[in-house]
């Protein structure tokens, strides 16, 4: 038996590409109201509370409330993604990225949509007249502890508080059906492992979807949780900030969806262009709607 037969052995390349996993939709949409934006920027106007008065007397001159206005600003910002294929490397390769590149850079986007949401909820509002940071009574404090039952009703507390969504039964886009869940809670998966120890959120007496048993939770105490690992950190890492608001309280514009193209360019020796865009913006439309929870 020949000992160099090894020297003619081959290997087998891949024919295809594996998407490594990752992130692929965004998952912030549909509790964010959602604007269509011509321009760079757009408004969107907020009436206030006025209270009613006393009538004291029979035939007494009407008086007039101070009915508060005020307006919220949604600013546009471009995201880009683009790769190129050398012509001569898809001659050299048994599979084509040019197949699977459009789906990462739609993924790509869609995460920077989840992104631009988080960002707009708890960062500074455009106001006219300046930036407006969320109030420190919409965020929980840290109290060296992760996410727990105790800052799950707390944030309760304050959106009650608040009036948020009391009355509403239906979302502003008229599509949820009653009793869908108004309020979303938006935490990573450390967050939620420190939420599946809660002896309170063990037992079925408290959580009747049975969270443990799913293996997830999906609504408790009215949230919907929506897990994201883009979940921001302070600048040790040791803090994270799961941020909750009511449906609508966050507004999503949009002045150009996703759009993507693949050309070969001359100036590039034809080399294949993949290329995605997009105009989007994100802002927080009420304060009071949105809470901040500060997690060990």
């Amino acid at each position: 038996m020949s000992v160099q037969i090894t020297e003619n052995q081959v290997q087998q390349y891949g024919s295809h590409f594996r998407i490594l996993y990752q992130q692929m939709q965004a998952r912030f949409l549909p509790w964010c109201q959602m604007e269509s934006i011509t321009g760079q920027s757009k408004s969107v106007e907020r009436v206030g509370k006025a209270e009613a008065y006393d009538i004291i007397s029979r035939h007494s001159d009407t008086k007039y409330v101070e009915t508060p206005h005020s307006r919220r600003w949604i600013d546009l910002g471009d995201k880009g993604w683009a790769d190129l294929v050398d012509e001569m490397d898809k001659i050299r390769m048994l599979a084509d990225p040019t197949s699977v590149y459009p789906r990462l850079a739609v993924a790509a986007l869609n995460r920077a949509k989840d992104d631009i949401i988080y960002a707009g909820a708890r960062g500074n509002a455009r106001t006219n007249a300046g930036l407006v940071a969320l109030p420190s009574a919409q965020k929980i404090a840290v109290s060296a502890s992760n996410l727990t039952l105790a800052k799950l009703l707390a944030t309760k507390e304050i959106l009650d508080a608040n009036e948020v969504d009391d009355d509403q039964s239906m979302a502003l886009d008229g599509q949820t059906p009653n009793g869908a869940a108004q309020r979303v809670m938006i935490v990573n998966a450390k967050m939620l492992t420190n939420l599946y120890g809660t002896t309170e959120i063990k037992s079925v007496d408290y959580n009747s979807v049975k969270a443990l048993a799913q293996g997830q939770v999906d609504t408790f105490l009215g949230f919907k949780f929506v897990r994201s690992e883009r979940v921001a950190k302070d600048a040790t890492a040791t803090t994270g900030y799961a941020v909750a608001w009511s449906r609508g309280c966050v507004g999503f514009g949009i002045g150009k969806d996703i759009v993507s193209s693949i050309d070969p360019l001359p100036g590039k020796n034809y080399s294949v262009q993949v290329y995605a865009r997009m105009s989007i913006g994100a802002a927080r439309l009420e304060d009071e709607g949105v809470v901040e929870i500060a997690c060990a």
